[in-house]
Formats: C-alpha cells, structure tokens, sequence
C-alpha cells in the first residue's frame, strides 16, 4: 500500500506518518525530515536545501524526485509520503514514477487543521538537531526536556517556524498544495480526519479507516 498524507504545517502529519509507517509496516519518506536531518550533519544536500527551508520556500521538485528515486529505488514494501507531493506538479512526477514500478497512490489521508489552530501548534514544535525527530510541546513532548526520545540529541525551534516564515509557508500551502486535495477526493480513496484532536485518537481513526 502506497499512501499520501495531506495537510497544512502544524497538522500533526509527522507525528501521524511515524505512527502509522510502524503499524502498517510501510516506509516513511518525509522530505521536510530528511532535508533538517541533513542540514544538522552539514552535508552538501543540507547546504543545497537551507535557503529554501529557512524562508518558507518549496524545495524544487527535481531535487525532492532525485532523493526520492534514490532512496527508494531497491525498495519493496509500500510507501507512506509525509509532506509530499505538494504541488500538482509533482502529484504527475510522483504518479509516473510508480507506475514505472507497477503500482499506484492508494489512499490519501487529509489532517483537516484551521489556520488558528496550525500557527497555535507550530509555536511549539521543536526538531532534533540529530535525527530529524519532530517533537510538539503541546502535544508531544520529549520524555527529558530538550532531548531528542530517538538519539539522545538536542531539539530545538526550527528555523522555518518563525511568525514571518509560519505565515509565508501557510501561504505557499494554500496557493500550491490545496487543489491536491480536490484531486486526490475525486481520483483516489480520500480519508479526511479532523487534526484538532489527541494524536493517538487520530491515528486510530486512520488505521481504522485504511482497514475498512
């Protein structure tokens, strides 16, 4: 099963994809982690990506497509994408891609969160500066204060969740990544889960609406 999950920043869409990639056995590609976990260790991809991150900005598709195929280009179990596609663009690139390996996007799952509610929960969110782990305050708070449950690193605000950044990448959701979800509703099994609610109800309601 390859599954797509929607949703605005703040949504919960990392602490969902984690969660759900465990239960179903799927593998989580999370483009948004991969790019922080870079950055952290300095790499020559984190360099690349750390403008475009930094100010709200999309990372361009031929760089997200390059990791993706890449990354998974051995890979047989089924895919859970957290953050992307994003544009219709890359919902074509993405759609190309798995039919060249025999397969398909089989669901979408939305986290349908109000802007009030995204910016309230991005104040929060604090990123391993190790691993890329994404923890949330108000909702998912480290075991010890400061330090990542995965790797022992430290967590920290991200860049990007700045005032100025949080308002500018809300608008870039609107304008690039809101028509996937009037797509993907009428082209695909659409699941959509209100985001405002504790994460482990929502996750059973995702697991319970896959399995129907």
């Amino acid at each position: 099963m390859n599954i797509v999950l929607l949703g605005s920043p703040g949504s919960g869409k990392g602490t969902q994809s984690r969660a759900i990639s465990t239960k179903l056995n799927l593998v989580h590609f999370s483009p948004g982690d991969t790019f922080w976990a870079e950055m952290g260790k300095k790499t020559p991809l984190g360099q690349e990506v750390e403008d475009y991150v930094a100010q709200g900005r999309l990372v361009p598709d031929w760089l997200i497509l390059q990791i993706l195929k890449e990354k998974f280009v051995a890979e047989k179990r089924g895919l859970l994408l957290d953050g992307f596609p994003r544009t219709m663009e890359q919902v074509d690139e993405l759609d190309n891609w798995l039919a060249s390996r025999s397969a398909i996007v089989d669901a979408v799952v939305y986290l349908n969160l109000s802007e009030a509610e995204a910016l309230k929960r991005l104040e929060g969110r604090r990123v391993c500066t190790g691993c890329g782990m994404v923890f949330n305050l108000a909702t998912t708070k480290p075991l010890l204060e400061n330090i990542c449950d995965n790797c022992s690193g430290p967590i920290l605000p991200r860049q990007d969740d700045s005032a100025n950044v949080v308002k500018q990448r809300i608008m870039v959701y609107r304008d690039q990544t809101e028509p996937l979800i009037s797509y993907y509703r009428s082209n695909t099994e659409f699941i959509e889960i209100k985001a405002a609610q504790p994460p482990q109800a929502i996750t059973a309601q995702i697991l319970a609406r896959l399995k129907a």
